[in-house]
């Protein structure tokens, strides 16, 4: 418990930067990833979100930040993949991660189970680790909290079949959890500008979560290519 509480205040109302690249992407590295954690430690994070235990390893010699991790995984009979099963959660439980983040989210598990069913189970076996629950709605994100997540993320909002159209980041949704929910809030999923992050720690979460706005420079390149284009067309 002195664990928990002491994590909690370590991240409250501060920025935490999710460093990965998966295989195919140009930083797709345990090194790389490393030192991206280490820049965003000198920059001021307080957490970092790691995918895979090759990174996380990499990323615990160069910073002494909490790290939330997670596996992703792909199975054929589910969309669910982040941390999707016993067998990853054990990996990460047994690495030694601050935290573990895990869909959430109403899919049905590559078990045949729903999140309902899956976490009373992990909950009972690991009674002292602790889970954020990444969430794509807010129902999704109160039913985390009432069977036993310590964090509730909005981490998959735009990003499940059945919110593939709402607009990220999600104010609204970030809101009514900050509002109603008993547990810590941590707003992730879609954050692209530091006038987005203000806005959302106005609302009173607990932490936010920044990716690719910040460690894939890749897509933040895309981005300005759009404004390019987008400017060539106005022009012309």
């Amino acid at each position: 418990m002195k664990k928990e509480v002491a994590l909690f205040d370590q991240i409250k109302g501060s920025l935490i930067v999710s460093c990965q690249a998966l295989p195919g992407e140009p930083l797709h590295s345990p090194y790389i990833m490393g030192r991206m954690a280490y820049a965003a430690m000198l920059g001021g994070a307080k957490g970092i979100r790691a995918n895979g235990l090759e990174d996380i390893r990499e990323i615990k010699k160069n910073v002494n930040l909490p790290i939330i991790g997670i596996i992703k995984q792909d199975y054929e009979n589910s969309e669910v993949f982040i941390t999707p099963t016993i067998k990853e959660i054990e990996l990460l439980v047994n690495e030694g991660v601050d935290v573990i983040a895990l869909d959430a989210t109403d899919r049905v598990r590559p078990d045949g189970t729903t999140i309902k069913e899956f976490f009373p189970k992990i909950r009972e076996k690991y009674p002292n680790q602790l889970f954020m629950a990444d969430c794509s709605t807010y129902e999704e994100g109160m039913l985390a909290a009432q069977i036993g997540f310590d964090w509730i993320g909005t981490t998959l909002c735009g990003y499940t079949g059945y919110t593939k159209n709402e607009e990220i980041p999600n104010y609204q949704m970030i809101k009514s959890l900050v509002q109603d929910c008993p547990n810590p809030v941590i707003a992730e999923g879609g954050i692209s500008s530091p006038d987005q992050l203000k806005k959302i720690m106005e609302l009173g979460v607990h932490a936010a979560v920044v990716g690719s706005a910040i460690t894939r420079p890749m897509e933040i390149t895309k981005r300005f290519i759009q404004a390019v284009s987008e400017s060539r067309e106005t022009h012309n």
